[in-house]
């Protein structure tokens, strides 16, 4: 199954510094806005956002509908379907999705450690 694009949201004590950080590694801008507390950096296919204040912890966030570049896909299993599925597989979600809605949602699993990975559809 084909989740979308694959970043790392990290939960940044001050996003100004770490974009600072981040873009000395190469990384530029993508998307997002410091001044509300996120930015989106990208270099080459590495992805990883970066967001003051909004989550607890780091995670791994799949984005379907979009290919690496934040392009939108043809054709792409909707989050919903990936719902269902994770559900079917015996996985406990923290939150979900209404299934009786289209277009953008998410919904959140924890990986047997504990690491936050957040499923979020934007189209």
């Amino acid at each position: 199954m084909n989740l979308g694009a694959f970043s790392v949201s990290l939960a940044v004590k001050d996003i100004t510094v770490s974009k600072q950080f981040y873009e000395k590694l190469g990384f530029i801008q993508i998307g997002g806005d410091v001044e509300q507390n996120w930015c989106i950096l990208q270099n080459g296919e590495h992805i990883i956002g970066l967001f003051q204040g909004m989550f607890e912890k780091n995670m791994l966030t799949f984005n379907p509908g979009w290919d690496q570049h934040a392009s939108n896909l043809d054709t792409f299993v909707d989050v919903r379907d990936i719902q269902r599925y994770c559900a079917q597989q015996g996985l406990t979600l923290l939150s979900e999705v209404n299934t009786e809605s289209s277009g953008p949602g998410s919904f959140m699993l924890e990986d047997p450690d504990g690491n936050p990975i957040l499923i979020d559809q934007h189209r």
